[in-house]
């Protein structure tokens, strides 16, 4: 069993869900509230979760389709950030800054779940 507050793609992941959910969904105006405030909240909140959720388990197979499942999310959140941007929510710098956090997590995702793939033990990455 890993400790996720250990991993590096863990702090990212929950360093975007931060930026997202204080400084992206609260621009967004009251008519989205249970569209996409709401579908954005919670893809962005499921990356970390599944991360959290795969140290749990016992084998690389397993976590490493918990990060598959964050994965997931991570390109839910892309195209969710860029919707907001399509429908000027958020300025081009706001889309900027989450767009770098959201492909630095999807890289460190890739990263880890080749790692793993391979048999790798090291839980830094």
């Amino acid at each position: 069993m890993r400790d996720y507050k250990k991993l590096d793609v863990w702090k990212k992941a929950h360093e975007q869900y931060m930026f997202v959910k204080r400084n992206i969904v609260q621009k967004f105006p009251d008519k989205e509230r249970f569209e996409l405030t709401s579908q954005l909240s919670r893809t962005s909140l499921s990356i970390p979760l599944n991360i959290v959720e795969g140290c749990g388990r016992f084998t690389d197979k397993d976590f490493a389709h918990f990060l598959d499942n964050s994965l997931g999310s991570v390109n839910e959140v892309d195209y969710c950030c860029f919707a907001a941007f399509e429908l000027n929510y958020i300025s081009e710098e706001e889309y900027k800054s989450v767009n770098k956090m959201v492909n630095e997590v999807r890289a460190m995702l890739i990263s880890f779940i080749k790692f793993l793939r391979k048999g790798g033990t090291d839980p830094k990455p």
